[in-house]
């Protein structure tokens, strides 16, 4: 439910800090400071993990969207070259 609601400024900045703090959204910190003071259980709905981007080092020019298509090529020239060993024997 959206509501609007007038809080004061030092607690504000309080549920603000706590947010921040715990990595969590504003609204999360109110809707529990709200339910521990109403005497209700808290159940905080499960965070999602934070995501940090890490570069594999692919060298320039592979495209990350095709590495299937450059497996299925590796695979067709390494069948090709044993293929042609074969042949000539």
């Amino acid at each position: 439910m959206r509501t609007t609601l007038t809080l004061d400024d030092d607690l504000a900045g309080l549920l603000k800090e706590q947010a921040q703090r715990r990595g969590v959204a504003f609204k999360v910190v109110v809707n529990e400071a709200l339910r521990t003071s109403l005497g209700a259980e808290v159940e905080s709905p499960p965070v999602a993990p934070k995501v940090i981007p890490h570069s594999f080092g692919f060298r320039p020019g592979i495209d990350l969207d095709r590495l299937n298509q450059l497996s299925d090529e590796l695979e067709v020239e390494a069948f090709e070259k044993s293929w042609r060993l074969q042949v000539r024997e």
